[in-house]
């Protein structure tokens, strides 16, 4: 990884979706069924349909793709866009009510990690394609009705034209923040983030997830069964964590070349 001037990371960027939560396979995925069926529509959208529909981000773009490739015969309709924005829309409220009732919690060391780079006064910022509603009541769910405030910078939902794999999203993020990419370090859990953030110059640590453990994460820094805990250290697949045992701002630090 790059050296950074002073050998410390000045901010950490955070995906959300599978990285901060298991969010997809039981939080999004169940929200689109509910939209589906209270727009009347009889869409089912499985497991594995749903691992392969992940591919194309963002939510709005996500139902696009499946009306493409499995009923583009409703792509005749009129106001599509429109009609995609309430369904999705409608699916956010779904998602919405699943974090308020707690049923998505955060992955392990997540939370550990959060509150250590605070105490480390280092930069702590998210890069999302989904919503902003979405990611402060997954926040103030799992951390804390302030913990939204915590972050000097969330970058959500449709901030930027261009959804992961580009880098926009990143390059948008260190603008605001005022740094440059080898001053930071992104956590991901997927192939299609880890391309956005280095194709934004940023070093990257996987932590992977269900739906994304068999794609290809080259170029990582490292890839991670997750951020571990103290009493449940995380499994490396892939790089040196230079002893560590669980990420932290000391371990981030180390990645150095």
């Amino acid at each position: 990884m790059k050296t950074v001037r002073d050998g410390k990371i000045c901010a950490v960027l955070f995906d959300v979706d599978g990285t901060l939560a298991d969010t997809e396979r039981d939080g999004h995925r169940l929200a689109f069924n509910a939209a589906f069926a209270e727009f009347g529509l009889a869409w089912d959208w499985d497991i594995e349909l749903y691992g392969e529909l992940l591919e194309t981000t963002g939510g709005k773009e996500r139902i696009r793709h499946y009306l493409e490739k499995y009923v583009p015969t409703e792509l005749k309709m009129s106001g599509l866009e429109n009609w995609i924005a309430d369904l999705h829309k409608a699916k956010t409220k779904h998602f919405v009510a699943l974090l308020k009732h707690g049923k998505i919690p955060l992955r392990p060391g997540v939370a550990r990690l959060i509150q250590e780079l605070r105490i480390a006064k280092i930069k702590i910022a998210i890069a999302t394609t989904t919503t902003l509603e979405n990611v402060t009541t997954l926040l103030k769910s799992t951390l804390g009705e302030d913990s939204p405030t915590w972050f000097d910078v969330i970058a959500a939902g449709d901030v930027v034209l261009k959804k992961k794999p580009a880098p926009d999203i990143y390059l948008w993020l260190l603008e605001q923040l005022g740094l440059l990419a080898q001053q930071c370090v992104a956590v991901e859990d997927s192939e299609c983030g880890l391309r956005a953030a280095l194709a934004a110059g940023i070093d990257t640590v996987v932590t992977v997830s269900k739906y994304t453990e068999l794609q290809n994460f080259n170029g990582a820094a490292v890839v991670l069964s997750d951020l571990g805990e103290l009493t449940k250290p995380f499994t490396v697949l892939v790089g040196n964590t230079h002893g560590s045992k669980w990420v932290d701002a000391k371990m981030l630090s180390k990645f150095n070349i």
